[in-house]
């Protein structure tokens, strides 16, 4: 049983989670020959001061001030 946690930056609608999760999982059966009722998949949202790529937590990094600001507002 193929279990996946997807970490993202707050904001992603409920169809896009939807969307994701369908295409993962028909993934899944097509590559490693899953059940479809066996692919599990976690969505946990990540505050962007939680976040840090490079050493740069994702709320200070510059590159991605547009994905930041659209998806990942600082925890309070």
């Amino acid at each position: 049983m193929p279990n996946m946690r997807v970490e993202l930056l707050p904001g992603r609608t409920i169809d896009q989670r939807r969307d994701f999760a369908e295409r993962v999982t028909d993934a899944a059966v097509e590559a490693l020959g899953a059940r479809r009722q066996d692919v599990r998949i976690v969505f946990e949202e990540v505050a962007a001061d939680f976040v840090s790529n490079g050493g740069v937590l994702a709320a200070d990094d510059a590159s991605r001030a547009d994905v930041v600001a659209k998806f990942g507002a600082p925890a309070a």
